[in-house]
């Protein structure tokens, strides 16, 4: 029987406050989050330094659970890992797009965003009316990167503001690709 993964949650930038999803899973769940060392002035290099380091530290596979500038760091971390077969997984929502000029401006360093295919499944979760990365541009990463896309209609940013709590529905997407949870 093959191991279960271990989850790793990957927020986005200034981290995933306590109403978030990705914060109501690490405590209903107990999957871990992947703690960077700078949330409010993020640096691509070292985000994805820590994403190799806690792969590398974590036995048997994993899967990858991104929020925002969580799953721009997912696609250039898998350009550059030498443990992507360790990846079972990844459960990418509502993509920050860094490449826009307004949001360039306040993260950087982070352009352009890495569009191979990932080496692992992938689906990508998009909202209508995201903020900070347009249903088009959604739409394009997850062809980009391989990804099954899901449209969740008018949710925002899929973070606290959206009202989803502790999002079963997202925790379904996360266990299929899981292979049945954790």
């Amino acid at each position: 029987m093959a191991a279960s993964p271990r989850i790793l949650l990957l927020p986005g930038w200034q981290n995933s406050g306590p109403g978030h999803w990705q914060s109501l899973w690490e405590a209903q769940h107990g999957y871990h989050r992947v703690e960077q060392h700078d949330w409010m002035r993020p640096l691509r290099g070292d985000w994805s330094a820590r994403l190799e380091e806690t792969v590398a530290d974590t036995d048997g596979p994993v899967v990858l659970v991104a929020h925002s500038l969580g799953c721009i760091l997912t696609a250039w971390w898998a350009t550059h890992t030498r443990h992507a077969a360790r990846v079972r997984g990844a459960l990418l929502v509502a993509p920050g797009d860094v490449e826009r000029p307004d949001i360039a401006a306040q993260i950087h360093g982070w352009a352009p965003i890495a569009r191979q295919r990932l080496p692992f499944p992938a689906v990508l979760v998009g909202s209508r009316n995201d903020p900070y990365c347009s249903l088009d541009r959604a739409q394009e990463l997850a062809g980009a990167w391989g990804a099954r896309f899901v449209d969740l209609g008018d949710r925002g940013h899929i973070n606290a503001e959206s009202g989803l709590g502790d999002w079963p529905e997202g925790h379904a997407l996360l266990e299929g690709l899981a292979g049945g949870g954790q």
